[in-house]
């Protein structure tokens, strides 16, 4: 008799939603921390603006001129986001089987990670103040930013995709994902950065954002989408 058991796929899917819930509250309140300890700085270069105000954000000379641990806590925040994938992946990776249900634990982990936070954000800053607040999603490998709206429609989808997957992984006839509709969720997804990364020049040069682009935002949720339904259909 084997002594290793398969885990239902229900409870790793709440084991990964329990994570991404708790890991959202602990980057929400390091947010919290690096707010406090970049506002000195902003309001060097900016006085009056109000803290719940993330934009124009601070240029790297203005992070230089402010001297202090600016340059480092800016270092330790890009290790910071690039750790928080590698956990993410890390727990999808325990909880997977193959390849398929690593990519649909990893997007079930990632969305609720990205929802908590903002939730978290909301109840410990009460920030945002609306679903088209603009924020900064992430700095690697340059800033994207974009309506909070944005990033949580693309966490919900993912949290549904891989739900969905596990469900039908659990069945006799399992979803395979082919090399081209690989290819769609892939190039979908990368659409989908590049709408919240067009703008990143002028981020980076202290400007305030431009107008976000929903219309590119959305080819590439069509793309994602409609290459994971073909999986499903086929």
């Amino acid at each position: 008799m084997s002594l290793t058991r398969r885990v239902p796929w229900k409870r790793k899917v709440a084991a990964l939603l329990l994570f991404g819930a708790a890991f959202g509250y602990l980057e929400a309140a390091v947010v919290n921390y690096l707010r406090l300890l970049h506002e000195p700085a902003r309001q060097r270069f900016y006085p009056g603006r109000p803290a719940s105000e993330l934009f124009p954000l601070l240029t790297l000379d203005q992070l230089r001129a402010a001297g202090g641990e600016q340059d480092r806590i800016l270092a330790v925040e890009l290790g910071r986001e690039a750790a928080t994938l590698i956990m993410l992946a890390a727990i999808a990776l325990a909880a997977a089987e193959n390849a398929g249900q690593w990519a649909a634990a990893f997007v079930i982990a990632f969305g609720a990670w990205d929802i908590a936070f903002y939730a978290f954000l909301k109840l410990l800053l009460n920030w945002p103040a609306s679903l088209f607040t603009w924020d900064v999603l992430f700095l690697i490998p340059v800033p994207w930013a974009g309506p909070v709206l944005a990033p949580l429609l693309v966490s919900g989808a993912m949290i549904a995709a891989g739900v969905w997957h596990f469900a039908r992984e659990a069945r006799p006839a399992p979803i395979r994902i082919g090399a081209g509709q690989w290819s769609g969720i892939l190039g979908g997804a990368a659409v989908i950065v590049g709408s919240f990364a067009m703008d990143y020049r002028n981020l980076m040069a202290g400007g305030r954002p431009h107008q976000f682009h929903w219309a590119i935002f959305a080819l590439g949720m069509m793309i994602a989408v409609a290459s994971y339904g073909r999986a499903v259909r086929q």
